[in-house]
């Protein structure tokens, strides 16, 4: 069961909460990036999440048609096959969708799985991401109640971003100010709208000065400890303990500190990209400027087929992704915790 059921995805959410852990989700945009992330996660003995933008669906369509759906599901059930090999369980997810881009995103995905669903089958993937962040936040609940219904039939959870997550990702781009900072007000309004688990189980994205990219020191003020005051804010008015089950956008390039706070404030979900895009690259660009008169056909050589053949660097862009995840694993203590 290396693809997590529905159940199974809950009982990793539900484990990662009560201990404190949170499960990396690692965007891919390749087979070979998918297989980095998923032997990051055998290596670490953890389980995690897969996720796929929109930018990286539209990429896995191939550059012909651009077709978002089309990517996603093609690594999906790529990602089906070839985790029976992996000895962890991950779940699907995509990533960042805005309101421009539901209806060629988000909508004929909960749909497919919808169909899956009414045949006996699992929903192809496990949760889907709205990012309502550029509308106000009436609007983004509204379009929150509806997914939310056609997630929950489908067996499926949402994520929502409520409030935005500074830098720019895939196009989505937010300055990087006060706005940054959910509110509890924001939060009552959003138990309010979504209810709590009774209408269907989603993830909170919370706001707490997140951004996406890397930053140098100093630019970038976090407040984890802003997720507390909203678990309490919210839970002391529907009598519930740690009522959120948060998402941490823009972890490349946290502090172990600022990681350690939102996991004891309720994470369970850390999102990385930049940092493992990094540790993907890093290896090709040496092997290329170590090889460049093999990879290249200098001054009428033929150069050298067993350097510039994808699978030599390939090999060493996996094993550097996977190393960065195993790394993630460790920060999120989720190391060791794969469901036996």
């Amino acid at each position: 069961m290396p693809i997590a059921t529905p159940d199974v995805y809950n009982e990793m959410l539900d484990r990662a909460k009560a201990g404190k852990f949170a499960y990396p989700a690692i965007n891919v945009t390749s087979t070979q990036t998918l297989h980095a992330a998923l032997r990051g996660f055998a290596e670490a003995e953890s389980d995690g999440i897969i996720q796929i933008s929109t930018g990286g669906a539209e990429f896995l369509g191939g550059q012909y048609n651009k077709d978002m759906v089309t990517g996603a599901v093609a690594l999906a059930e790529f990602a089906h096959v070839v985790a029976a090999k992996y000895d962890i369980t991950v779940a699907l997810h995509t990533d960042h969708c805005p309101k421009d881009k539901l209806d060629g995103y988000v909508r004929p995905l909960l749909d497919i799985s919808a169909e899956r669903v009414a045949k006996g089958q699992n929903p192809l993937f496990q949760s889907h991401m709205w990012d309502g962040s550029a509308e106000n936040l009436a609007d983004n609940l509204a379009i929150g109640q509806e997914l939310l219904a056609k997630a929950a039939a489908a067996k499926i959870i949402l994520e929502v971003e409520i409030t935005p997550t500074g830098g720019e990702e895939d196009g989505v781009t937010h300055e990087i100010n006060d706005e940054l900072y959910t509110t509890v007000d924001d939060a009552l309004r959003t138990a309010e709208a979504l209810g709590l688990g009774e209408k269907g189980r989603y993830l909170l994205a919370a706001s707490f000065g997140n951004v996406h990219g890397v930053y140098k020191p100093g630019n970038v003020v976090l407040r984890p400890e802003l997720l507390k005051d909203l678990q309490e804010g919210v839970g002391a008015k529907y009598g519930k303990t740690a009522p959120f089950d948060f998402v941490f956008h823009g972890g490349s390039g946290s502090t172990e500190q600022e990681i350690a706070t939102a996991l004891e404030n309720g994470v369970v979900k850390m999102n990385l990209d930049t940092d493992t895009q990094y540790a993907f690259t890093r290896p090709v660009a040496d092997h290329m400027f170590r090889n460049y008169d093999g990879v290249l056909k200098v001054d009428g050589e033929v150069g050298n087929k067993k350097t510039y053949d994808p699978r030599s660097w390939g090999k060493l862009a996996e094993a550097g992704m996977a190393k960065r995840v195993t790394e993630a694993c460790a920060n999120l203590r989720s190391t060791g915790t794969k469901i036996k």
